[in-house]
């Protein structure tokens, strides 16, 4: 039922330099495989067949080359890894260039898209990764991927509302997330970054969404002229008190969040931990650290 997909990558990516100098934060491999290579295959697991990828204009200089001359014959070096894992997407999903102008937040970065989309419509944020398994390489692909925005296509598909994935964090770090407050499975209020003891819940906003038909006309009404950043919220909070607005809780996911480099760190750390093929290893290098 949903079709298109927009994987919002356009952010300057300002807490991960030097790095994010060279490399979009985007495209940073967790251990051996990008980030954005995870994300194609979880839209594609949801039956997304077109992807907009929403850079900014920087970002699509630096990807260019991979993007539009994808590069081929790459299992030679590698041949005990799937063609799968050395190649953006496949056949069956169409990964479509789109760019932001100007770091005008998500909202604006979802109009750029928005001139090829019609219906309903998956969201995901490039800098957050939701999993429920931890693989290596030899296991790419759609069929390995994250069932996160699969979950909320179904839950879509069962009620026909838009839909958020939300997950659950410890109380004291609810003041960097859009903190959500929920009632049964439908999203009561949305509160930005809360000081702590001001909300009751600990659901957070974990970057998938599934946007309505009518998004073009609700971004006009909630314009970023008058709410800045803030506009996204606006627009869910909108959507909670007309139509409707569910949560779809993702608490048996963990988050792997590329904002900063303490961040990124301690998912490398905890995914390796996690995979089969070196956990023993990298166990072993840690206690001996220690």
């Amino acid at each position: 039922m949903i079709r298109d997909a927009v994987l919002i990558a356009a952010g300057r990516g300002t807490r991960m330099l030097p790095a994010s100098l060279y490399s979009p934060k985007e495209t940073l491999p967790l251990i051996d495989t990008p980030l954005l290579n995870h994300l194609i295959w979880e839209a594609e697991r949801a039956g997304v067949t077109r992807l907009h990828l929403v850079l900014s204009k920087r970002k699509f200089q630096q990807m260019e080359a991979f993007l539009i001359k994808r590069e081929s014959g790459l299992s030679k070096f590698r041949p005990d890894l799937p063609e799968k894992a050395l190649s953006l997407g496949s056949a069956k999903i169409e990964v479509i260039p789109k760019i932001q102008r100007s770091p005008n937040g998500v909202m604006d970065a979802i109009s750029a898209a928005l001139e090829d989309i019609d219906g309903a419509f998956l969201v995901l944020m490039g800098d957050m990764l939701l999993m429920d398994a931890h693989l290596s390489p030899k296991f790419s692909g759609p069929e390995f991927a994250s069932s996160a925005s699969e979950r909320l296509v179904l839950a879509y598909g069962e009620t026909g509302l838009p839909c958020v994935g939300v997950n659950p964090v410890d109380p004291n770090e609810v003041i960097n997330y859009g903190v959500v407050e929920v009632m049964g499975e439908k999203v009561v209020d949305i509160i930005e970054k809360p000081t702590v003891g001001y909300t009751t819940s600990n659901l957070i906003l974990s970057g998938r969404y599934i946007f309505p038909a009518g998004t073009k006309e609700l971004i006009e009404r909630f314009n970023v002229e008058k709410y800045g950043e803030l506009q996204s919220i606006e627009i869910l909070k909108y959507l909670s008190k007309h139509d409707g607005l569910n949560a779809v809780n993702l608490h048996d996911m963990k988050i792997y969040d590329s904002g900063d480099p303490v961040s990124w760190l301690k998912s490398q750390i905890d995914h390796a931990l996690s995979r089969e093929d070196m956990s023993d290893e990298i166990r072993d290098f840690i206690r001996t650290i220690l």
